[in-house]
C-alpha cells in the first residue's frame, strides 16, 4: 500500500515519507536513508514516530493545522504589482529590485515583515525570473496621430480589391559573429560559441504577403537603397498580374531615399509605399519572421563563413514560406565577395 501511495503521490514530501518508511522496513539505517533521500536524520525519526503513533494519518502534512498563513492572497498580489513597477516609483534610489528591497517595500505597504529567503520562495511560487528588459523607443507622434495612421493601414488591408495585394517589408542583419541565445546546459557546464576575429555582415530585405504569408527576399552586401529596390523588383516580377502592390514599411532612410522614390515613381503607380509611425516595429508583422530566423539559424550558430550562414538563412526563409520551391530568379542575391562591411497590425 505504501508503494502504491508513493507512486501515485503528487506531493513530493508525501512521497519522501512513504519511501522513508519502506526503507526502514527493508532494514536500512537512518544514516543510509538520510544520504539516499537527502533528508535530515531527525526528519526520519519524526516520520517513524508519527507513523507508529497515528498510522497512515501520520503521513499527512501536519502544518495544515498551524492556523492562518502569514502571507495572504492580498500580499501576493501586492508583490506582483511591485514586480511590474520600478523601485524609483516608490522613492528608492536603486532602479532594479532585489529581494531585500522587495521585503522592505512590502513591509512599508502591508506592515508584513518577511525574510529575504521567504521573499525568494514567494518569487519562485509566482514564477518570477530575473531577465533582461526589452528596450523600446517611444514614438514621437501624439497617440491620436499614431492611432489614425494604424487605423488607415488596417482599413487599407481590410478593403483591398481582388486585383491588389499588400505586404509588410523590412530588412534584417546577418552577422557572422553569432548572436547569443539561451540553450539547455548541464549544471556546472557552460557551452562556448566560437566567434570570428573579424565580423562579416550581409543583409536581407524581405516582404511578407498579407493573407497568404508568402515570403519574397533579396540579399545584399550593404543595407542600401539597392537592397530595398532589389526586393521591390522581385515583388514586381512575382506579382506582375496584380494591378497595384501596397508595401508597408518603416521610416528607415533606404525606404525614403531619392533612389527608392525614383524607382517607385517609375512603376507608374503599380507600387505604393505606406509608412508606419516612427519607432513602431510592433506593427510590422515581418519582424516575427526575422525573430524565427534568428531563433533557428543565427543564434549560437557554428558557420565558419558568411556564405555558409547566408545559405542557412536562405533555406530557413524558404522553409518559413508556405509556398516552397519558388524559382531562384524571384530571390535575387546581391551579395558578392567584397570587403567586409562593418520588429503588428
Amino acid at each position: 500500500m505504501l508503494q502504491q501511495r508513493a507512486r501515485k503521490a503528487r506531493d513530493g514530501a508525501y512521497r519522501i515519507r512513504c519511501l522513508v518508511l519502506l526503507r526502514l522496513d527493508a532494514g536500512a539505517t537512518p544514516a543510509r536513508i538520510a544520504e539516499q533521500l537527502q533528508v535530515a536524520r531527525s526528519t526520519i525519526s519524526r516520520i517513524r514516530s508519527r507513523f507508529l503513533a497515528e498510522g497512515l494519518a501520520g503521513l499527512r502534512d501536519h502544518r495544515a493545522h498551524n492556523g492562518q498563513r502569514k502571507v495572504s492572497a492580498a500580499h501576493r498580489r501586492r508583490l506582483e504589482q511591485l514586480l511590474d513597477a520600478s523601485p524609483r516609483d516608490f522613492g528608492w534610489a536603486r532602479p532594479t529590485w532585489t529581494r531585500e528591497l522587495l521585503a522592505l517595500q512590502l513591509e512599508r505597504d502591508t506592515a508584513l515583515r518577511l525574510s529575504v529567503g521567504h521573499i525568494g520562495r514567494l518569487l519562485r511560487a509566482l514564477g518570477a525570473r530575473r531577465k533582461r528588459p526589452r528596450p523600446i523607443v517611444r514614438c514621437p507622434w501624439p497617440k491620436s496621430r499614431e492611432r489614425r495612421r494604424i487605423a488607415a493601414l488596417r482599413e487599407l488591408i481590410r478593403c483591398l480589391p481582388r486585383d491588389e495585394v499588400a505586404f509588410y517589408a523590412d530588412e534584417m542583419d546577418v552577422d557572422l559573429n553569432p548572436r547569443l541565445g539561451l540553450d539547455w546546459m548541464r549544471r556546472g557546464r557552460q557551452k562556448r560559441v566560437l566567434t570570428p576575429g573579424n565580423n562579416q555582415k550581409r543583409y536581407v530585405a524581405g516582404a511578407l504577403t498579407i493573407g497568404s504569408g508568402k515570403l519574397t527576399w533579396a540579399f545584399g552586401a550593404r543595407k542600401s537603397s539597392d537592397l530595398f529596390i532589389a526586393a521591390l523588383a522581385a515583388l514586381l516580377r512575382r506579382y506582375r498580374r496584380y494591378r497595384r502592390l501596397h508595401v508597408i514599411v518603416d521610416n528607415f532612410g533606404i525606404h525614403t531615399s531619392k533612389r527608392t522614390r525614383a524607382f517607385v515613381e517609375a512603376t507608374g503607380g503599380k507600387l505604393v509605399l505606406h509608412f508606419l509611425p516612427p519607432y513602431a516595429p510592433q506593427y510590422n508583422r515581418i519582424e516575427r519572421v526575422w525573430k524565427q530566423v534568428h531563433d533557428n539559424v543565427t543564434r549560437n550558430h557554428r558557420c565558419v563563413s558568411i556564405d555558409e550562414l547566408v545559405k542557412e538563412v536562405d533555406d530557413c526563409l524558404e522553409a518559413l514560406s508556405p509556398y516552397p520551391g519558388s524559382p531562384a530568379s524571384l530571390r535575387p542575391v546581391l551579395s558578392s565577395p567584397v570587403a567586409d562591411s562593418g520588429s503588428a497590425i
